[in-house]
């Protein structure tokens, strides 16, 4: 199954290549480089998002071409020791955040040619990666990939899970148990949450102490892996899935990204510079397809880096001064902050997939095909997200503190952020 998820992603990178930009006659049903850009943008992109929420991370653990190749590479590689700054903890943030930008300055979501450098390109990084380090493990996918923050995050709202037993597997003689590879460079026995678990299934009846099973959805936040959550885990929460990634979905579309521009417009003509206006750099660093009147200059680029860095600014003052008022009125500091950070996972995950769901809806009414409801049901996505993670604090409150009017205090303060968040979506929708 991994072979055949290899050959259709080398194919769907590779064919568009050939083929002209796509006209005003092209759609997804007469067009490859069309079909490919929906295929990739539209519907795997956004559902695998959706799936990691519904199941867990299933999609590395089977599906993944990118993580076959680098294991496939680590089995036949030199085999090294991983280097102690590999192991950093801040690289899948970054590596998210640099991707996610670039590939809105390369319009990867349009055209094909920023697509596969991007793709193309991560996945032969991981193939050098495994051949290099390790042996017949996963170490891009551990430690470098540029999703596996986000999908070890939406991944603990999951209801499915390899539960392991402690009591069974001390019961357990292990020469009774063959060794299992753990691909992921995950410690089995130790396990606690599921959120570096690629759910590939290998360990599956491991000792008799590991089987796949239910869980009540979010209880990993309250009671598991969400009690270790450090200061990388709550950035990648607040300032990037809940700020500068919406600001980055839907920047074409944002008024304050016209008002950052035409300022910035305004600057150089003031004091006489023209070339950021006029400058044209190649495809791979900006967006330059002239054949189909879609060009970046230098401002516009700088206008979209401002967005972003606003949003991730704005939505970090107005879930981070909440998060920590909150956690002084439950008499608790340090990592009671990135806790209770966890809450909100639900609705960053909400919202990065209503916001990669706008890039189907837009592909298929550019074909004319039009989903009734889809807007008033992203909308309301939103905010049944919204009052799970007020729900979700509330419960983690719990964890340290008794007071129940501390508690009620407490997320007050974070619903209200929570609510203004929610307003700010449904505006949007409502616009679209």
């Amino acid at each position: 199954m991994q072979w055949v998820m290899v050959a259709a992603y080398v194919a769907l990178l590779v064919a568009p290549l050939t083929l002209p930009l796509p006209g005003s006659s092209d759609y997804i049903w007469n067009n490859l480089a069309r079909f490919v850009q929906f295929v990739f943008w539209g519907v795997w992109w956004p559902f695998v998002i959706l799936g990691t929420a519904l199941v867990g991370r299933f999609w590395c653990g089977l599906l993944c071409p990118e993580g076959a190749l680098s294991e496939i590479a680590s089995e036949r590689g030199a085999g090294r020791a991983i280097p102690s700054w590999m192991k950093w903890s801040g690289w899948p943030v970054v590596a998210f955040i640099s991707t996610t930008i670039y590939g809105q300055l390369t319009s990867i979501y349009q055209y094909p040619k920023p697509a596969a450098l991007l793709l193309g390109g991560s996945t032969l990084v991981a193939m050098a990666v495994g051949a290099r380090y390790g042996k017949a493990k996963r170490v891009w996918c551990r430690f470098l990939c540029p999703v596996s923050g986000v999908f070890g995050t939406v991944s603990k709202i999951a209801p499915l899970h390899f539960r392991v037993e402690p009591d069974a597997w001390k019961r357990s003689s292990n020469a009774d148990a063959a060794g299992v590879n753990c691909a992921p460079l995950i410690p089995i026995k130790t396990m606690q949450g599921s959120s570096a678990c690629h759910m590939c299934g290998r360990c599956s009846g491991h000792r008799g102490a590991i089987r796949l099973a239910w869980r009540k959805p979010a209880a990993d936040i309250v009671f598991g892996s969400g009690r270790m959550a450090a200061r990388w885990d709550t950035i990648l929460i607040v300032p990037v899935l809940l700020g500068l990634v919406p600001a980055a979905l839907h920047w074409t579309a944002s008024d304050a990204f016209q008002i950052i521009r035409i300022w910035l417009v305004e600057q150089c003509v003031d004091v006489g510079l023209t070339w950021p206006l006029s400058l044209r750099l190649p495809w791979w660093m900006l967006t330059d397809y002239p054949s189909v009147n879609d060009v970046m200059n230098v401002v516009d680029a700088a206008s979209l880096l401002g967005l972003v860095a606003f949003g991730a600014f704005i939505s970090s003052i107005l879930f981070l001064l909440p998060l920590v008022a909150a956690a002084a009125i439950l008499r608790r500091t340090g990592k009671l902050i990135h806790h209770l950070a966890q809450a909100l996972i639900p609705l960053a995950s909400s919202s990065l997939f209503c916001g990669l769901l706008a890039l189907t809806t837009s592909q298929l009414r550019s074909d004319g095909i039009n989903l009734p409801g889809v807007d008033a049901a992203r909308g309301a996505l939103v905010i049944l997200a919204g009052l799970w993670s007020v729900e979700l604090f509330f419960r983690i409150s719990s964890v340290y503190c008794r007071s129940l009017q501390q508690r009620i205090v407490a997320t007050a303060l974070v619903a209200i952020a929570i609510v203004v968040f929610c307003t700010a979506w449904l505006l949007m929708f409502l616009g679209t």
